[in-house]
């Protein structure tokens, strides 16, 4: 899944929702991951420290999935998070393919119990650009559709089987930061080295590049 998967830092890794590619067959994947900092929507997770996570998918040929993902946190009064989403993705065609599904943040440590929070989503992709969008459905105090992120992200694999990905999104509304992020990542042999940088003013901090490594690997089970 992957928020945004650690490949992306929220290039969705975000996706922020993981894609799962329709199969012949269903099939069960994990995925384990590590990163020197923890990225979403631009914004650090962990503060800046390292962070380890780890997943479960499900995906059939039909095209449905569903799945969870956990990894270390620090913000608020939490350290872990885990999420559970699904959805429905499938290829049109040789050029295009859809996603659409349901993701729930959960921070099952949180003292206050009330960081919890959900959304909707759905991107299409042709070629190379993928253009998505969030939509909040529940969080304490606030109302359904409070927020939306909308982001475009495109990729291309370069001649050494690299792939360079730009990423451009806006999160807004009452249940929101009210920013931009960007950010520039290459990904190779399951390494990610990216750069982003959001304009949300955290203490003086907005004007920072963050870098970060990544690392995850996929297991069939």
């Amino acid at each position: 899944m992957k928020k945004l998967s650690f490949a992306i830092a929220a290039l969705s890794l975000a996706t922020s929702a993981a894609f799962v590619s329709c199969s012949a067959t269903a099939e069960v994947t994990a995925n384990v991951g590590a990163t020197n900092n923890y990225l979403w929507r631009g914004l650090e997770q962990t503060g800046g420290a390292a962070a380890v996570s780890g997943g479960v998918d499900y995906s059939s040929e039909s095209g449905f999935y569903a799945g969870t993902w956990a990894s270390n946190a620090s913000w608020g009064d939490m350290k872990t998070e885990l999420d559970l989403y699904a959805g429905f993705g499938a290829d049109i065609n040789d050029s295009m393919s859809y996603d659409v599904g349901f993701i729930y943040y959960a921070y099952p440590d949180s003292v206050s119990g009330k960081a919890d929070f959900s959304e909707i989503y759905g991107s299409f992709t042709f070629t190379g650009l993928t253009v998505g969008a969030a939509v909040l459905t529940s969080a304490e105090g606030f109302d359904a559709g409070d927020s939306i992120y909308v982001n475009a992200d495109y990729a291309l694999t370069l001649g050494n089987e690299a792939e360079l990905a730009f990423h451009l999104g806006n999160w807004s509304g009452d249940f929101s930061t009210d920013s931009t992020d960007i950010g520039v990542s290459i990904s190779k042999d399951n390494f990610t080295f990216g750069v982003s940088k959001t304009d949300y003013d955290d203490a003086g901090s907005s004007d920072d590049m963050k870098f970060y490594v990544a690392y995850s690997v996929d297991i069939a089970m």
